[in-house]
C-alpha cells in the first residue's frame, strides 16, 4: 500500500496542499487557504499551505503537524493508520472521515489487509 496514505485513510497523492507543495504552486496554495478558511471558519493562509504527507517525512500543514486528531491517535497507538485499529468502524475520531468519503475507508482496510494489521511510528 501506498506510503501516502493518511493515518485517516485520505490519500495525500491528491491533495492540493501536497501538489502545491511539490510544484511550489502559489496560486494553488491561495486557492486551498481560501477553501481551507471557507470550510473551517479560520483564517489560513496561503503560508500554511506546505505539507509532503501526512506520515512522509518532511513539511506539514499546521493541522496535520500537530491539531489533527486522528494523526495524534495513530501515533500515540503506534499504528500507521487507522486501518490497524480494532476500534475503526466505531471510532468518532475518524468517522468523521470514512462516514463520508468511501474511499478513505477502502484505503484504510486495503492497508491493514496488506500489512497485517502491524502497528509502527507514524511521522
Amino acid at each position: 500500500m501506498k506510503d501516502f496514505i493518511a493515518c485517516c485513510g485520505l490519500d495525500c497523492e491528491t491533495c492540493e496542499a501536497r501538489i502545491a507543495t511539490l510544484n511550489n504552486d502559489d496560486e494553488l496554495r491561495r486557492k486551498v487557504a481560501k477553501l481551507w478558511s471557507e470550510l473551517n471558519g479560520v483564517e489560513i493562509t496561503s503560508e500554511q499551505i506546505n505539507c509532503s504527507g501526512c506520515r512522509i517525512d518532511g513539511v506539514k500543514t499546521p493541522y496535520c503537524a500537530s491539531l489533527c486528531p486522528i494523526r495524534k491517535c495513530c501515533i500515540s497507538q503506534k499504528f500507521a493508520t487507522c486501518g490497524s485499529c480494532d476500534k475503526l468502524q466505531t471510532c468518532e475520531k475518524v468517522g468523521m472521515i470514512i462516514k463520508n468519503n468511501a474511499d478513505a475507508l477502502r484505503n484504510l482496510k486495503s492497508f491493514a489487509s496488506e500489512n497485517g494489521n502491524k502497528t509502527h511510528d507514524s511521522r
